[in-house]
């Protein structure tokens, strides 16, 4: 069965503290009501305990690094399901009960098996 990657979108907050702790039992209840094609995923920390690497001049190059996101956006990447799913159909079902979806956004996308 094919495996997708959900990439949630939403506003950019700590998902650990308590101010979260509603839409958190949310995101718990979806988990429950899903787990039979959940295969992982988790939430991410704030954009600002990001760190992006980039090499200078490719392989071998200089290593850069940058404190916080890449770019400024309402929504950001908070986290990420997978999710073994019949075909992108069940996966675009699945994720409508997400409640990134509902205020937010849902990337779905195939995974390639490495």
């Amino acid at each position: 069965m094919p495996t997708y990657i959900a990439l949630t979108y939403t506003a950019d907050v700590d998902w650990s503290s308590p101010e979260q702790a509603d839409e958190m039992a949310e995101y718990r209840e979806f988990g429950a009501a899903a787990r039979a094609v959940i295969r992982g995923g988790s939430a991410l920390y704030p954009t600002a305990t990001a760190t992006t690497v980039r090499v200078s001049g490719g392989k071998g190059g200089d290593v850069l690094t940058t404190d916080g996101p890449y770019a400024e956006t309402k929504e950001a990447l908070t986290g990420f399901y997978l999710l073994e799913c019949a075909d992108l159909d069940e996966a675009v079902a699945t994720v409508a009960a997400m409640p990134a979806a509902w205020n937010g956004a849902v990337e779905v996308r195939p995974v390639i098996p490495l």
